[in-house]
Order: C-alpha cells, then sequence, then structure tokens
C-alpha cells in the first residue's frame, strides 16, 4: 500500500512520521510511504499537485497541511482558500475517482461559538473569519466530490481545536513569555480542549488502519477530534506553566501571576469562536462498534493528561 502525507513540516506532519514509523517498523509488509512538505509540493498549485497524485498512486491521502494563519487570512483570503479549499477539493477528486482513502483536517472555527453546550458534526456552519470560511468551504467540497462520484473511495474529516505539537503553538509561547514576564494577562471565556498533535495522529490512524497497516472500512463523513474535557486559554496557560515549573525550569511567571481577562479586552484581526467544545460521540461509537477498549480508553483520555508530558519534553529538550 502507498500513503501520501501531505505537510510534513507542520506540527500534525511531524507527529504521523513519528506515529506511522512506530506503527510500520515492526511490519513484514511495509507500506510506502511518501512525506511532502512546502518545498516538495505547493499545494495551491494544481497542476503540480495533481502531478504529484497521478505519479505517487496513493491508496490513502493524509492531509496535514493547512493554511493555518487566523489573523493574516483577513488579507490573503486567495491563498487560505487555494490551501484549506481548493487543494482538498483536489485531493478529494483524486481519492474518489480511484477508489482511495482520503484523511482531512478542519477546525472548530467552522462554528461561530455561539451554541450553548458541544457542537455536533451536522450543526450548522457559520465561520467568523476568513480562515474559518476557507475551511468550510474545503469540507463542503470534499463531501460534494465523493457524493458526486461512483466511488468505493471513503473519507474522513477531522474537525479538531487548540492543536499543539512539534512547532510553534500556544504553550511554547505562554513558556516563552513567562520567562520574560512577571504578569501575563490570558483570555479566559473562550472554551475548548488542547489538542495534541500526536493523539490527533494516533485516533485518526485508529480509523483508518488496522494492525497490520491495512485500511479500514468506515462511514464516510465528518468526526470531531479533541480530548475529553474542557478549559480555557487560561486555564491552559496556568496548567502549562505549572508544569514548566515542576520540571524544573526557571520562570518569571508563577499561575498565580496569570490574570484571566474577557476576549474583548484583547482584540484581533479575526474574530474567534467562544465556544469551541465538540462532542466526539460519533468516533465513540464507531470504536465501540469495533469493540475496541484501548481506541476508546485513547478517545477518553482528558486534555491536560497530555499537556504535562508535552512540557516535561519541553523542558528535557531545552525548549523553554
Amino acid at each position: 500500500m502507498k500513503i501520501l502525507v501531505f505537510g510534513k513540516d507542520g506540527q500534525l506532519g511531524k507527529a504521523f512520521q513519528e506515529e506511522l514509523g512506530v506503527r510500520t517498523s515492526k511490519l513484514l509488509a511495509k507500506p510506502v510511504v511518501q512525506y511532502v512538505g512546502s518545498t516538495e509540493c505547493d499545494v495551491a498549485n494544481e497542476e503540480v499537485l495533481t502531478q504529484l497524485l497521478n505519479h505517487f498512486q496513493p491508496q490513502l491521502i493524509i492531509n496535514a497541511s493547512a493554511y493555518t494563519a487566523v489573523d493574516k487570512a483577513e488579507t490573503e483570503s486567495d491563498l487560505a482558500f487555494a490551501i484549506n479549499a481548493r487543494a482538498p477539493e483536489i485531493m478529494a477528486q483524486y481519492a474518489a475517482d480511484h477508489d482511495a482513502t482520503f484523511l482531512h483536517y478542519s477546525t472548530d472555527y467552522v462554528f461561530n461559538g455561539e451554541k450553548y453546550g458541544y457542537y455536533l458534526e451536522d450543526d450548522l456552519r457559520n465561520p467568523l473569519g476568513v480562515y474559518g470560511k476557507s475551511k468550510a468551504t474545503g469540507e463542503e467540497t470534499i463531501a460534494r466530490v465523493f457524493a458526486s462520484t461512483r466511488s468505493n473511495g471513503q473519507y474522513a474529516i477531522f474537525r479538531t481545536s487548540w492543536v499543539y505539537g512539534d512547532g510553534g503553538n500556544f504553550i511554547r509561547t505562554i513558556l516563552r513569555l513567562a520567562k520574560e514576564r512577571e504578569e501575563l494577562k490570558i483570555i479566559n471565556d473562550q472554551f475548548g480542549a488542547p489538542t495534541s498533535a500526536d493523539w490527533l495522529a494516533q485516533v485518526s490512524l485508529n480509523l483508518a488502519l488496522d494492525e497490520h497497516a491495512h485500511l479500514r472500512r468506515f462511514r464516510s463523513g465528518i468526526y470531531h477530534a479533541v480530548p475529553a474535557g474542557e478549559t480555557t486559554w487560561h486555564g491552559l496557560a496556568c496548567l502549562a506553566v505549572q508544569a514548566a515549573l515542576d520540571a524544573g525550569v526557571t520562570l518569571r511567571t508563577h499561575p498565580s501571576a496569570i490574570k484571566p481577562i474577557l476576549a474583548v479586552e484583547y482584540p484581533l484581526p479575526a474574530p474567534r469562536p467562544m465556544n469551541s467544545r465538540m462532542s466526539t460521540d460519533k468516533l465513540h461509537q464507531v470504536f465501540a462498534g469495533w469493540g475496541d477498549m484501548s481506541k476508546l480508553e485513547q478517545l477518553n483520555q482528558p486534555w491536560d493528561k497530555a499537556v504535562r508530558p508535552y512540557v516535561a519534553n519541553l523542558a528535557k529538550d531545552g525548549l523553554i
């Protein structure tokens, strides 16, 4: 089998390299995996993207590439839509035409954040900014391609939130600021679930592949993929700083010096959803139907369980 992973230099792309390496290391019949980043394939270039797909002929396409500069998207809408909507459409069309499996990643930003409680997969999309609109369009085009093509292919769109991993992210920014400042002011009225890129890659492959790295059959559609529980940016900042202190890192800021503020006190070019909580019941039902308790246990992992070792590893590697 051939697996093509886009976005190899991003947090999720790096997580897939690690996870696929672990899963295939002991297999006698290993899949052929190609990882591509922007230098190997500019996904905004339709001709180059199409040529790569036709040349490599993958049975599994994992699109971990994305335009994620939320504020810059307000002035770079053409690029945001090219990467987040048109490129996934081309990948989906290839997968549908060639009976392949397509994994794609979307975001809580497709919602306006005004719902009380947890969002479901079929809740109305109503994005606030260009970034969210480009990701919502990507979702719609993927579904439309598969619906309009007679195909044995399948797709999963994983909606997630607040991703962190090997790269720049909120946690690393907070820890950098905590070394520089004695006090921080962090938003405390936006709610969501911080999601480890490693965790997300593992959950994704749990759906797509069996223990022999063969493709599973699953129902195509959108799946919310976030750890259990919820917090705010303020809550995440406090936990990250405390975890760094517990790991022996010297900081100027302590959790008690992280002041909660309202989102209106920290205006940004692009609006953010106030509520990013998403139900994962749909994915639970799939894993429960397979009777795989280990996959259910991983899906039920509390959001904070992965944050502490993540920060400890940053400290160990001298990255704080």
